[in-house]
């Protein structure tokens, strides 16, 4: 079962000039900016390098040379939710309120991995919750949902786990997300229907058991939106 924390084990972060490549050094001195996004894992990039020689790509020709290393970087940034813990993410911006009305943030943008085919699937996610004598700072829902979409996922579970994480976090009077998002794994392939999306739904408390918060909560997060168009 997931939790908020989610950190995979044995991930560890190592710096881009770790090793070279099948004895090459493929790190540039503009590769060692000091940023998380220069780190990336040796052995994912020799991996990489493998993949194209079994495409029938040659590796060493000027296009793909450093290819390797871009998508072992990439591939570190797309997926580091793992290494994201929600309670640090939310730090010290819960605060106390007498609050009972709906907060609700709209059209966060999303970007995620699908677990199968290792495709994106990108979109919005709208967030919305009833207080119980506890509000959190704005900027943290988004970051709530970064936690979970940078990681390999499925929609129907990436939804769950976010109403989790704030119920877990707020201990509100309700929850509930919305996600709306299109899926490369069926836009590019398989099927290839192109104006297809994927709308998922978690409600929680008194959004499940109150039909007019319910009702009020889907006729926001719709209203305007992506699927109303």
């Amino acid at each position: 079962m997931s939790n908020t924390k989610g950190v995979r084990q044995g991930r560890t972060r190592r710096p881009s000039s770790a090793e070279p490549v099948d004895g090459r050094v493929l790190v540039t001195e503009a590769d060692r900016t000091g940023s998380a996004d220069a780190e990336y894992d040796p052995e994912y990039a020799r991996m990489v390098e493998a993949q194209l020689g079994m495409l029938g790509e040659d590796p060493e020709r000027e296009g793909l040379r450093r290819t390797p290393v871009r998508v072992a970087r990439a591939m570190r940034w797309l997926t580091r939710g793992y290494e994201l813990d929600v309670e640090r993410v939310v730090g010290g911006a819960v605060f106390e309120s007498e609050s009972e009305n709906m907060v609700m943030v709209r059209d966060i943008d999303l970007y995620s991995l699908c677990e199968h085919h290792m495709l994106p699937f990108f979109g919005k996610v709208h967030v919305a919750y009833i207080p119980d004598k506890h509000i959190v700072g704005l900027s943290k829902l988004p970051r709530i949902v970064e936690v979970f979409a940078r990681r390999l996922q499925v929609q129907e579970r990436l939804t769950e786990e976010i109403a989790r994480a704030i119920e877990q976090v707020l201990k509100p009077k309700g929850v509930g997300v919305v996600v709306e998002a299109s899926h490369l794994c069926m836009m590019m392939r398989g099927v290839e229907k192109q104006n297809s999306k994927t709308i998922t739904s978690a409600l929680r408390g008194i959004f499940r058991s109150d039909g007019r918060t319910r009702d009020e909560f889907l006729r926001l997060a719709h209203n305007g939106g992506a699927a109303s168009r």
